[in-house]
């Protein structure tokens, strides 16, 4: 097949599945954001063990907890989606890089729970390419 060919895309399906991905990345990008206020020792510990940042005060998680639900609702509402996807993607692609070591050692504590990061990775690199594409419920 050395000819390109064209292939037909049904839109509303196109749509409808660019929207299901923008959901469910803002879920888990949510919950991190959220957690931030709820557990700030735990993002703490975060930033501790992965980015070897310590002494990372509640006021800082507090901070950053606020700057990342607003991207997260910029992002949701597909609101400057070549900013606010990337940076998404960004952000995700960051914190699954960092926790290459616990990919080394699969079975070991709750180890599993990481490779959750790699499809998702995948879903922000597919919004990120398909972003002109994405036009349902989204802000202008």
């Amino acid at each position: 097949m050395s000819e390109k060919q064209t292939v037909q895309v049904d839109q509303t399906k196109l749509g409808w599945s660019l929207f299901a991905l923008r959901v469910g990345i803002f879920i888990v990008i949510g919950i991190w954001s959220l957690d931030k206020f709820f557990n700030p020792g735990h993002v703490a510990a975060v930033f501790s063990k992965f980015y070897q940042i310590d002494q990372l005060g509640e006021m800082t998680a507090y901070l950053m907890g606020t700057v990342q639900i607003i991207l997260a609702l910029l992002f949701v509402t597909g609101c400057k989606k070549n900013i606010t996807y990337l940076l998404i993607l960004i952000i995700h692609l960051a914190s699954t890089l960092v926790s290459f070591p616990i990919y080394m050692s699969p079975f070991a504590n709750s180890n599993l729970l990481f490779f959750a990061a790699w499809p998702m990775l995948g879903a922000c690199i597919a919004l990120y390419l398909l972003r002109d594409y994405d036009k349902c419920f989204c802000v202008k």
